[in-house]
């Protein structure tokens, strides 16, 4: 067997790089067959502050050229692929994917391969408010031949500020639950047969347990992808 190749992960807020590289250290052995083994892992991430700073300004193209700076910086100590666990910087990575010194693994791609495995027809995106009204999980829902809808706009803003003033900051608990629980029922009864968890903090408080719809968790599906990608290519 060769030897697993070195992801590099490219990390926006703490709470979703962490949940992303956890699942990837954590559910190595299985798939190696040895207790505590994992591929070769190295994440780094500029400043969540900056990086929002560009998101406000509407200024995805400087948002994507950060992005190559962690994809420079990781191909230099050596990773072979990259993947970032955020849905919404996504939009930027759009910009500037053929530029970079490393192939990607897209977090929506992932996803929505994961959707059509499973037989889910009709998606329901939840999210921070620039992901769910971008371009960036229709794309990937259409080209699988998939159904996608958006929540209103009341709960794309709900979305937005318990993310990005709570989730993002570790604050977690029964009421971010009811709201993520609350709209994945309002996607239900739009006809949605399962709801992709488009924030990579979502999972912190939302699963299939408590979910009224099947989750898509991208966070975990995105570290398993590169996990396997590691192993097997």
């Amino acid at each position: 067997m060769t030897a697993p190749r070195h992801v590099g992960i490219v990390a926006c807020s703490a709470e979703g790089a962490a949940l992303c590289y956890r699942t990837f250290c954590t559910e190595a052995p299985a798939l190696l067959g040895a207790a505590h083994a994992h591929p070769e892992v190295s994440l780094h991430g500029l400043s969540l502050a900056e990086q929002m700073d560009r998101i406000y300004a509407d200024d995805w193209a400087g948002l994507g050229e950060m992005m190559l700076v962690s994809a420079r910086k990781l191909a230099a100590v050596g990773a072979q692929v990259l993947i970032c666990p955020d849905n919404t910087i996504h939009q930027a990575l759009a910009l500037v994917r053929d530029r970079s010194p490393l192939p990607w693994l897209h977090i929506a791609e992932v996803v929505a391969a994961e959707a059509k495995a499973r037989g889910f027809r009709r998606i329901g995106l939840l999210g921070t408010r620039w992901l769910v009204e971008s371009r960036v999980y229709p794309d990937a829902l259409e080209a699988a031949g998939l159904e996608w809808v958006r929540p209103d706009a009341a709960a794309r803003d709900a979305m937005n500020r318990t993310i990005m003033d709570e989730l993002v900051c570790g604050v977690t608990g029964p009421e971010q639950t009811a709201l993520f629980a609350q709209i994945a029922a309002d996607l239900q009864a739009e006809g949605c047969d399962a709801v992709v968890m488009g924030c990579t903090e979502i999972p912190l408080v939302l699963s299939d347990e408590t979910s009224p719809l099947p989750t898509l968790d991208s966070t975990r599906l995105l570290a398993r992808a590169a996990l396997r990608w590691a192993v097997a290519g």
